[in-house]
């Protein structure tokens, strides 16, 4: 087998090779996000010089105006930096952490049960100390070339001056109409008869214009100590159900820079986030099992390809539900899980033919017991940044103060401490940071030269997404455009999910027919890729939100 693979690999590497365009046809710089005012922001730092690091803080910045309900400085988030002079890369953790009086058991009610899940998430309990604005500005430190006041204007200005309704807020306001019980929102995304602002309605937010302008005079500590940090806490205590957080805990949070996770997938090197992300893990996992299937063999939506995606999958989320949680807490065997011994064992598991069904993670060697938004930049120079941001759920906890909504992070970890008699590796422990599904990846050549970045929005579905976006891009030499436009086929070790209105809806009875439970569902996506063009760039947005790519 790998004397045939040998034999190919000059064949494949033609076939798989970029397109053949002139150079003068694919812009230099790139920036892809969920909103165009975000991308314009970022676009705007490039043009005055400003490295992939600036224009991630210009575009996260606006996009805490525009699409509030996703992400902002109230949130946190994990950030891949890509360095076209070394070929090196860096990965910044920026989660949500929890306070120092947070419990094992603060999600159960008194007989011991779990809350509600919107309970827990409409509370104080959810809200975990924030850490996007801190990993921004040691990013910046090391990366950014422009004036970190200077990043925040774009953002300023539309908060001030006001922004039209774009669709997906709109949509999220008409869906969530109590988040009009908090005045903060009610003030400034409720008309005054009540209803929410509809596409297209003027949209000003001073409050957080304020923030911001305070934030780019006075760095990070905004958030950390003085009025603003004593009114979260306050507003967080104050609640019906309310949480521990403490200006101490603010005051106390450091990001991490941590070493990204690489693994090889056929002629290329795919590279993510480490735990406690497990996307970065999961799809790792995935590609390598499904390498030796060649799935560039298939169309895309073929229903072979679309089996074994779903069942790479499966396997991948067993293991990333068993193992996967904060690095400092717990043992996560990531060698373990990604050697080729454990794979080749986990991979009999699937064929062709048949679905295995639900399946229980793999003891791998060297075990012991014990709302969000992506964008995708590169810059003139060739560095970028793949960064995934959030505030956890629409809105995060329902809370905002000064304008910042407060992130409802904590609800990511698991709220049952304990199953089956063991610790749960994802329960809740005192500064302690919750187990994502957030996968900012960069795919590299051989030499080391930047292929590719991507990443997603969609909670657990980012995992899928963003797997099922790179199997797009490299098994199917799709640009990030058809890429990011495929149907999805998704599975969290459970129902194959299908993609409504697609032609994979199509697919169901076929799946089924190979022992798949199935559910056809509305998918939200949440994409945002780059690849190389030549000596330029083609970018794309997921076409299911509101977001564009753009460059020069």
């Amino acid at each position: 087998m790998r004397l045939r693979r040998l034999a190919l690999l000059p064949i494949l590497l033609a076939a798989l090779a970029l397109p053949a365009v002139p150079a003068a046809a694919a812009p230099k710089t790139m920036v892809a996000a969920a909103n165009p005012l975000a991308v314009e922001a970022g676009l705007e730092m490039l043009r005055r010089g400003g490295s992939s690091v600036d224009a991630a803080v210009a575009v996260q910045m606006v996009l805490g105006v525009v699409e509030p309900q996703a992400s902002g400085v109230g949130g946190g988030g994990f950030l891949m930096h890509y360095d076209a002079a070394s070929g090196s890369m860096a990965a910044w953790d920026g989660r949500e952490t929890a306070p120092a009086g947070a419990t094992p058991t603060m999600f159960l009610a008194a007989d011991g049960k779990p809350l509600p899940f919107r309970e827990a998430v409409n509370s104080g309990l959810s809200v975990g100390v924030p850490g996007a604005l801190p990993m921004l500005a040691l990013a910046h430190r090391e990366y950014g070339r422009l004036p970190w006041r200077d990043l925040f204007a774009p953002a300023i200005k539309l908060a001030r001056d006001g922004f039209p309704a774009p669709p997906r807020l709109a949509m999220t306001l008409e869906r969530f109409p109590d988040l009009r019980q908090e005045p903060a929102f009610r003030d400034v995304y409720f008309r005054p008869d009540g209803g929410p602002l509809r596409l297209g309605d003027r949209v000003t937010n001073p409050a957080l214009a304020d923030t911001l302008q305070a934030i780019s005079e006075r760095g990070p500590a905004v958030l950390s100590e003085g009025r603003l940090a004593e009114e979260m806490v306050a507003r967080v205590r104050g609640h019906v159900r309310p949480g521990t957080l403490s200006t101490a805990d603010l005051a106390a949070y450091k990001p991490v820079k941590r070493e990204p996770l690489c693994g090889p997938y056929r002629v290329w090197i795919v590279c993510s986030m480490p735990p406690p992300s497990s996307g970065g893990l999961a799809i790792l996992q995935a590609l390598a099992l499904l390498e030796p299937f060649e799935l560039w063999r298939d169309k895309p939506n073929d229903l072979r390809a679309v089996h074994l995606i779903a069942e790479a999958s499966r396997l991948a989320f067993a293991d990333r539900n068993r193992y996967v949680g904060d690095p400092a807490f717990v043992q996560v065997p990531v060698a373990g899980l990604l050697s080729p011994a454990y794979l080749d064992q986990r991979r009999k598991l699937i064929s062709t033919d048949r679905s295995m069904g639900e399946v229980g993670p793999g003891v791998p060697p060297g075990y012991v017991e014990r709302g969000t938004s992506h964008m995708s930049i590169v810059d003139a120079q060739g560095n970028a940044v793949s960064f995934t941001t959030t505030i956890e759920g629409p809105f995060g906890a329902g809370m905002a103060v000064g304008g910042v909504v407060l992130n409802n992070e904590l609800t990511d970890f698991s709220l049952r401490p304990e199953s089956d008699g063991r610790p749960v590796a994802n329960r809740v422990e005192p500064g302690k940071r919750p187990r994502s599904s957030m996968s900012p990846t960069f795919v590299l050549d051989r030499d080391r030269r930047l292929v590719a970045a991507v990443g997603s929005a969609g909670g657990a579905r980012i995992i899928g997404d963003t797997l099922q976006a790179l199997i797009g891009m490299l098994d199917w030499n799709l640009s990030p455009a058809d890429a990011l436009a495929l149907p999805r086929v998704l599975n969290l070790n459970g129902p194959t999910e299908l993609e409504q209105g697609t032609p994979l809806a199509g697919l169901a009875d076929a799946l089924r027919a190979l022992g798949h439970q199935v559910q056809v569902r509305r998918h939200e996506g949440g994409l945002a890729a780059l690849r190389r063009d030549g000596d330029g760039w083609q970018g794309a947005a997921d076409p299911r939100r509101d977001g564009t790519a753009m460059g020069d």
